[in-house]
């Protein structure tokens, strides 16, 4: 029992074209030559959404937090990360934020600014290596108002010797004190 023995392919060719395949891909390996090349990935450092930071909703400067003076809300709803040698021995990180952006009842325009923010840390989070600001500007089309958008890739060279799987990377709107505030107090969405 918990053995199964192999059944022949019934229909036109069966069980003859089956072998021919296997044995055809057999000689098709052979006939590259039997080097075997392995490919070393590059190491990543460990990158995630800050808690703190991935939700944005600001207001018109100096107007109470109200829907009618939102300007944009968004998420910063995923990331993608490349990491690839290059010449010299280091390593290039390259980060791309998925972000789901709204743009409020008070931006004028179909176009909204947000700010974020890359920040590269010791692998115990202890000190601050590098911080990268970026802006992404969405534009809407027509009377849309919400948009998932991925931002363009932001690179950061780890050189030789440095090894990014030491270090961490946090992906951040860059908020200001009272938007770090009300995220506190409303917790994560």
């Amino acid at each position: 029992k918990g053995q199964s023995s192999p059944q022949p392919v019934r229909g036109n060719g069966g069980f003859g074209m089956r072998r021919f395949g296997v044995l055809g891909l057999a000689g098709l390996g052979a006939a590259c030559g039997s080097a075997t090349t392995e490919q070393v990935l590059a190491p990543c450092p460990r990158v995630t959404i800050l808690a703190d930071g991935a939700d944005i909703t600001r207001y018109r400067p100096g107007a109470p937090p109200d829907l009618a003076a939102m300007l944009v809300d968004g998420r910063i709803a995923g990331v993608g990360v490349t990491c690839d040698y290059i010449r010299g021995g280091g390593v290039e990180v390259k980060i791309a934020a998925i972000m789901d952006v709204e743009r409020g009842p008070a931006t004028r325009g179909n176009r909204a600014e947000v700010p974020w923010f890359l920040a590269v840390t010791s692998g115990d989070d202890s000190q601050l290596v590098e911080r990268k600001d970026a802006l992404l500007s969405v534009n809407f089309e027509g009377n849309q108002t919400r948009a998932r958008v991925t931002t363009a890739p932001e690179s950061i060279i780890f050189p030789a010797g440095r090894n990014p799987a030491l270090y961490r990377v946090r992906v951040s709107f860059a908020l200001n004190a009272e938007e770090l505030e009300r995220n506190r107090r409303r917790g994560p969405r």
